[in-house]
Formats: structure tokens, sequence, C-alpha cells
């Protein structure tokens, strides 16, 4: 049981990793997060007469309506004098969102880094520290991703609460796909790295229950013994001796007994 979900959530996190690292780098390298009209309102018929339109993402923005319809721009030319946006308001907006750049590169670099440690720590299980490295780093993805998100939202509310309200002008902006896409990516990032933590957490659990206790191959010694240390280090373990013949024992035992002193023999001075 424990290893079937062990297995269940190296797939699932794996597969939860891949697709935010899809999301985000296809909404970090397209340019529809946000799309805006702007135009004048007819009194005659209440028809909308649109004099520019656009769609922006990170890098670019492209125009689909008005005189420069069909035109796509760098972000950071977008106010040159020969582009012609209605107001300074919308200016403001492609001005501000800017701001936000670098927190989805950010968490790009992240979920990138995450996706490989991840894939290696399954490759090899007994290094159990990659799965919580990965985490940690989807986790921090995640919350990059969501600071830029939070920043681009706000940065694009200041400037429409700020706008002038005109009868006849028409305005209006919605964020598109690539936004989606980006958000989309903040739950599956966090959720891979909650499972890549909680893998990690399954298998060093596992490891400290098949972990054999030390007192099961280390012998309890008296700390009286003078050679109990020879027993943990077998490198201190004399040579074994050759066993010795009964005439190799008999010669000893002749010979020590012919060293062994004699006693003196008393003399009586006096006759007993």
């Amino acid at each position: 049981m424990s290893s079937c979900s062990s297995r269940a959530l190296t797939l699932l996190s794996t597969v939860f990793g891949a697709c935010g690292l899809l999301l985000v780098g296809v909404a970090v390298a397209t340019d529809y997060w946000l799309l805006m009209e702007e135009g004048i309102v007819l009194q005659q018929n209440q028809t909308i007469d649109v004099k520019m339109a656009l769609h922006s993402g990170l890098w670019r923005v492209c125009f689909i309506a008005g005189s420069e319809k069909g035109r796509c721009v760098a972000s950071e030319y977008f106010t040159e004098p020969e582009i012609e946006i209605t107001t300074e308001n919308t200016a403001n907006i492609l001005k501000m969102v800017r701001t936000a750049t670098p927190f989805p590169m950010v968490s790009l670099l992240f979920v990138f880094t995450a996706f490989i440690i991840s894939n290696v720590g399954h490759i090899r299980p007994q290094r159990t520290i990659l799965a919580f490295v990965s985490g940690i780093f989807f986790i921090l993805s995640g919350l990059s991703l969501v600071v830029g998100l939070v920043l681009y939202i706000s940065s694009i509310n200041d400037e429409v609460m700020n706008r002038p309200r005109e009868p006849e002008q028409f305005f209006n902006y919605h964020y598109g796909w690539s936004f989606a896409f980006a958000a989309s990516s903040f739950l599956l990032k966090e959720g891979a790295g909650v499972m890549s933590v909680y893998l990690f957490m399954k298998r060093y659990a596992e490891e400290e229950m098949y972990r054999p206790h030390p007192a099961l191959y280390r012998p309890r010694l008296s700390d009286s013994s003078d050679y109990s240390g020879q027993f943990l280090h077998p490198d201190t373990w004399p040579p074994p001796q050759r066993a010795r013949s009964a005439s190799e024992l008999s010669s000893d035992v002749s010979i020590q007994l012919a060293q062994r002193p004699t006693a003196p023999t008393q003399t009586c001075a006096s006759p007993c």
C-alpha cells in the first residue's frame, strides 16, 4: 500500500510539474495577456466606432484594429511617436504592466530547475533530499508567479480607476488566454510542490522503518573489559594462530618443569 501511494505521488508530481512548466512557458512566450478596445459611442444609433484594439503580452503589443492594424511592436517601443494610441491612459496601462514582467521569468526559471531536480530524484529515489529540494523550488516558482499576477492586475486596475468617465468614450478590456495559462500554472506548480514534499516525507519514513537498529549489529560489551574496543574494530584483532601438535605441547611442559626452581633442603644443626 505504501509503495503504491509513493508511485502515485511520483506520477502526479511529475505530471503536475510538467504541465505547470508547459503552461507558464506558453504564457511567457505569447502576447494574449490583455486585450483592450477604445472607440467612440455614436449618439445617432448608439453604435460603437472602434478606434483602436490591441492585445499585449510581456514582450510585444499587436494592434488588431485602428490605424495601426496588423502591426506588432516590442513593448519597450510602443510609445514611439509614429504609433498612434487613442488616450494617454491606454499608454500608461501598457507601461505599468512591464513592472510585473520579471516575476514570470523568475517563476519559469524556478519551475524548470524544480522539474529537472524532481526527475533526477525519481530516477534515484535513494536520494530522498532531491524530492524535498524540488518541492521547495516548485513552491517558490508558484509564489513568484502569483506576485507577478497581482502586480499585473493592480497596475491595470489603478489606471482604469483613474480614467476619466465620458459618455461618448468607449473603453473595454479583459484578460486573455495567456493570463489564464499563467494562473493555471500557479495551481499546478503549488500542487506539484506539496506532493514532492509529501513524497520526501514518505520516503524518509520508509528508510527509517527498514533501517536496522544499532543494537542488532553492535555487541553489547562490558565497560570494564580492556579488550571491548577490539570487538568494534576488527582491524585490531590479533592474527589467528595455528593449532599446536601433541609433541609440541609435551615439549613445552617438559621445558617448564625443568625451569621451575627446586625448593632448598633443610639441614639440621643438631641431631634430630
